[in-house]
């Protein structure tokens, strides 16, 4: 069940971010606008498209949010083997995405904090790497 889901979520998400897709969904409501008049504009023409649109809002929260764990968890995993493999790097942080935000905030303050102390550093460089761990 898991496979086939991430299939169709994979195709689905890979479709509705083509313009081929947006062009659709904006045909769909010309025709919709351009059929109100032969409707009279009625309820059941308002509901149509209101019904659709909820639905596939609803859906596609879904569908993202599926493509964005994946997404998510795969560079977490790419992460933890470059850490893991490179010399000097430290093997402490794979996995560090499952730990509290106020973990993460504590190690993300430490970094920072030995940005600051490293003697090497020429002060522009510090200033940048100041800038991009508060970013």
């Amino acid at each position: 069940m898991d496979r086939i889901f991430t299939t169709i979520a994979g195709r689905i998400s890979g479709f509705v971010g083509q313009p081929v897709a947006f062009i659709l969904a904006a045909l769909f409501i010309i025709v919709w606008g351009v059929t109100g008049p032969i409707f009279h504009f009625s309820d059941t023409w308002q509901l149509v498209v209101n019904t659709a649109t909820t639905i596939v809002t609803f859906l596609m929260v879904f569908l993202i949010q599926n493509s964005q764990n994946r997404d998510a968890a795969a560079i977490q995993a790419k992460l933890d083997e470059v850490i893991r493999t490179l010399d000097g790097a430290r093997n402490r942080f794979i996995g560090i995405e499952h730990k509290t935000d106020v973990e993460i905030e504590e190690i993300r303050k430490a970094l920072e904090q030995e940005c600051e102390d490293e003697e090497d550093w020429t002060s522009t460089e510090a200033s940048i790497a100041k800038f991009r761990w508060r970013r």
